[in-house]
């Protein structure tokens, strides 16, 4: 698929449907960037996280964070946790649109945000919170060799957990959980 026709797929593909909203209450609010970025061909954005940050702990993410008191939204959010943690200014990204809140067993509800970059940009990882950023194709995502389902037992309930390798790094958890959400919208049957 070309950048183009995977950037109109996703902005009619999320128009078109209904978002879930998780319910907010106890939980922590935070909202995500999933960047889609053209480098001779689309390719989806993560960013691998420190050792040292409180949570998750290497483990690899979308780029984003916890809602601020001084965060207009969600997507204002995201925005900000981008320039941060990666140095992607926020002029740089047009939204798309929201994918379904996803729940952490970690108590938080992520929004996560589809959006584009169309300018050339030099990636900056923090180096507190971000040690990495990694472009993956989008072709990889969805070559079946590249992903994996394991059944965890979660509290007496088995679930699915979905791993997509890549270049030696592994995306699990939450950041999986989107992503397959977001590779299923567009590869399912319309709305």
């Amino acid at each position: 698929m070309t950048f183009d026709a995977l950037v109109s797929l996703s902005r009619e593909r999320l128009a078109a449907r209904r978002r879930r909203v998780a319910p907010r209450g106890p939980l922590v609010q935070a909202a995500v960037l999933v960047p889609l970025i053209d480098r001779g061909g689309p390719r989806l954005v993560f960013a691998k996280r420190t050792e040292r940050v409180g949570t998750h702990k290497g483990q690899i993410s979308f780029p984003g964070g916890t809602l601020e008191p001084a965060d207009a939204s969600l997507l204002d959010a995201a925005l900000r946790e981008c320039e941060e943690e990666v140095g992607l200014p926020r002029r740089a990204v047009e939204p798309l649109g929201a994918l379904d809140d996803t729940e952490t067993s970690t108590r938080f509800v992520i929004t996560p945000w589809v959006g584009v970059v169309r300018e050339p940009i030099a990636w900056r990882p923090d180096g507190e919170e971000i040690e990495k950023v990694i472009e993956v194709p989008f072709a990889a995502l969805v070559d079946a060799a590249n992903v994996r389902v394991e059944h965890w037992d979660r509290g007496g309930e088995v679930r699915e957990m979905y791993f997509y390798d890549y270049g030696g790094e592994t995306i699990w958890g939450a950041t999986a959980r989107i992503l397959k959400d977001y590779l299923d919208l567009l590869t399912g049957a319309p709305p």
